[in-house]
């Protein structure tokens, strides 16, 4: 997913959105042998809960905005695991570098 908001802890990065890009993958509790929509996720679930995230305002850190997107997506009453990864691409750095990215990993139980 890519999104433009504000995010950065530099006074600038509360002003101007910048690219980020982010990654899903959850985990899901499927009934057996269920082959109907019992059990699916709905991507466009996802996207809108991870859009909504985003469009509450500046963040200061990747971490913070990925552990508010890590807790929108378990409150999915299928989802019992949910990886997030948030990647800023333009990051003003002395060297090269093609994006900073954080993860995390958390579980319905944690």
């Amino acid at each position: 997913m890519a999104f433009h908001t504000r995010i950065g802890a530099l006074p600038h990065e509360a002003q101007i959105a910048q690219s980020i890009e982010i990654d899903v993958s959850v985990w899901v509790i499927r009934a057996e042998g269920a082959e109907g929509p019992d059990g699916i996720v709905d991507y466009r679930e996802l996207y809108d809960l991870v859009a909504e995230v985003v469009d509450e305002g500046q963040v200061h850190y990747l971490e913070n905005l990925a552990e508010r997107i890590a807790a929108a997506i378990l409150g999915i009453v299928q989802v019992t695991r949910v990886r997030v990864a948030v990647r800023k691409p333009h990051v003003s750095l002395a060297g090269p570098l093609a994006y900073a990215e954080v993860t995390v990993e958390r579980a319905a139980d944690e």
